[in-house]
């Protein structure tokens, strides 16, 4: 991205870093015997040594204050890269051996199509092909049918998406499928949005992410009908179960600060192509409040200068290599483009896991970037499973345009899932989740709260709890067809899940089964 260097070098010119801040926790710059040090004897030289910051004399502060938090963030994030490879290599092994006995249609099935010379072998990048996700849980049809779409074809233009509930239970089963949806192929998406739920589909992108040095943002859009659309949905892809990088952003406790606005997650920030730690000016340039005019100075001898308030302003200032490969600005783009086309229209965006962080980092850019005109055309954000993405302040700024007239962010946790306890909140600093969060335990009971229970996730006095109940999960798991219908039958590679569950009951519960069981057979708890 060489066409972008000389933008970041003015900004370098410029004092305007000095207004910004940011902490990088960087596991790699100590050893294991300054870890030592560290946690047992709190020596602060040891876990500053981990930490790099814009401001000097923050670094020992936040090593003293903050110890256990980085801590945790540390050891998590060395674990991951020492297992990165094995974590690889086991992800594909598992994705060919479950779609081999998926595709030859049983175990049984393998083992007779071996013994005629007739094994189907599964091939990646087909719509056969099903991700680790889709074969924990192979539901593809929308809870009643298709009611979301009902309700939006039977209306008249523009006025579908008024008719439907922001909590409605359709809706959100419609984000969480979609959210579950987007783990899998582009052939996948395609068949599935096209042939099972009869909509249409708009794309699906591979999005670089700068620091990672790689595609590893996905995210899909469509609309319920090609013409006139009233709904267009926007999902991002979450954190996969064994890509290690994924779950080292989500241990990341890594920020960078914009006055006025708060502290945001910086790996968050990276998967969105919103910048890279290794120039941390990338994210002044990006963040900025005033992209666009302070940008359009520089070119203030281009006839095509249109100042801040310009109601045609366009972020021509940022490279065309970024507009076409990096995550927010893709999407904002094509988003943009379709509420040109389908002028009624109003959009959801929604994610399960890192994909539910990035669903709410999108609306927060965008009304950062003042956006004020796709801010209007939100309908809703709906996130599963979902880790905190910055402090409080962020959840003051977007209060205004998220809770106001109507809540339009919801947020859903179930149970022990620990992603969304992730990073570590503390009485004083630092990560904090916003929105209205729909809390359901293990009977699918739903609770509204600020705050999920047990929010650190880490603590002696829950451990023997969530095991129980992962003990009680694995039970319910086998029932679940009998009293509710074959559609809530667990395969036996969901069993083998919630065994292991019994050992990680917080990873067990981050599965999206039952995120989807939650929505579906979730009852309001009258507590």
């Amino acid at each position: 991205m060489g066409s972008s260097s000389t933008q970041f070098e003015d900004i370098r010119a410029d004092d305007w870093h000095d207004e910004f801040s940011y902490l990088i926790v960087r596991p790699e710059r100590g050893g294991i015997w300054d870890l030592m040090k560290y946690s047992l004897m709190g020596n602060i030289e040891s876990g500053a040594m981990f930490l790099e910051s814009s401001d000097h004399g923050l670094v020992g502060g936040e090593a003293a204050d903050h110890r256990w938090v980085i801590l945790v963030s540390i050891i998590a994030r060395k674990i991951i890269h020492l297992i990165s490879k094995p974590m690889e290599f086991t992800g594909f092994v598992v994705d060919f051996f479950l779609n081999l006995i998926y595709q030859n249609g049983s175990l049984f099935g393998l083992f007779y199509n071996l013994l005629h010379g007739d094994v189907v072998i599964p091939k990646r990048g087909t719509k056969t092909f099903i991700s680790t996700i889709g074969q924990l849980d192979q539901r593809i049809e929308l809870y009643q049918g298709n009611k979301v779409l009902e309700e939006l074809h039977n209306s008249a233009s523009g006025e579908g998406i008024k008719r439907i509930e922001m909590d409605d239970r359709a809706t959100m089963d419609l984000c969480m499928m979609a959210s579950k949806l987007s783990y899998e192929n582009p052939e996948v998406v395609r068949d599935v949005v096209v042939n099972h739920w009869k909509m249409h589909f708009v794309d699906f992108y591979n999005c670089w992410d700068d620091y990672q040095k790689e595609k590893s943002t996905q995210v899909f859009l469509l609309c319920d009908k090609p013409k006139d659309a009233n709904l267009i949905l926007i999902a991002f892809r979450g954190t996969e179960p064994f890509d290690a990088d994924d779950w080292s952003t989500d241990f990341d406790y890594s920020w960078y600060e914009i006055p006025g606005v708060g502290k945001m997650h910086m790996g968050f920030l990276e998967a969105l192509g919103l910048g890279n730690r290794e120039d941390t000016v990338t994210f002044h340039y990006h963040l900025q409040k005033n992209i666009y005019s302070e940008a359009a100075k520089m070119k203030s001898s281009n006839s095509d200068f249109h100042p801040a308030g310009s109601t045609d302003r366009r972020n021509t200032d940022i490279p065309p290599d970024m507009v076409e490969m990096t995550a927010y600005y893709m999407v904002r783009e094509k988003l943009r483009s379709l509420l040109k086309e389908h002028k009624n229209a109003k959009y959801i965006v929604t994610g399960h896991s890192l994909g539910g962080a990035l669903a709410i980092m999108f609306p927060t850019v965008l009304v950062l970037h003042e956006e004020m005109k796709l801010i209007q055309k939100l309908f809703g954000v709906y996130t599963f499973g979902q880790p905190r993405i910055g402090d409080r302040q962020i959840g003051r700024f977007m209060e205004t345009h998220l809770d106001h007239p109507v809540p339009k962010y919801f947020r859903v946790v179930y149970c022990n899932d620990l992603v969304p306890r992730l990073p570590y909140d503390d009485k004083t600093f630092l990560y904090k989740h916003f929105g209205v969060c729909l809390y359901y335990n293990s009977f699918y009971m739903e609770k509204r709260m600020e705050e999920e229970p047990n929010k650190n996730y880490f603590g002696i006095t829950h451990l023997i709890p969530e095991h129980l109940n992962a003990v009680w999960e694995l039970i319910r798991s086998l029932i679940m067809g009998y009293i509710y219908g074959p559609e809530y039958r667990e395969g036996w590679f969901a069993m083998v899940a919630r065994v292991l569950g019994l050992a990680l009951p917080g990873i067990a519960a981050h599965c999206p089964t039952d995120y989807v069981n939650s929505l579906r057979l979730g009852k309001e708890s009258s507590i």
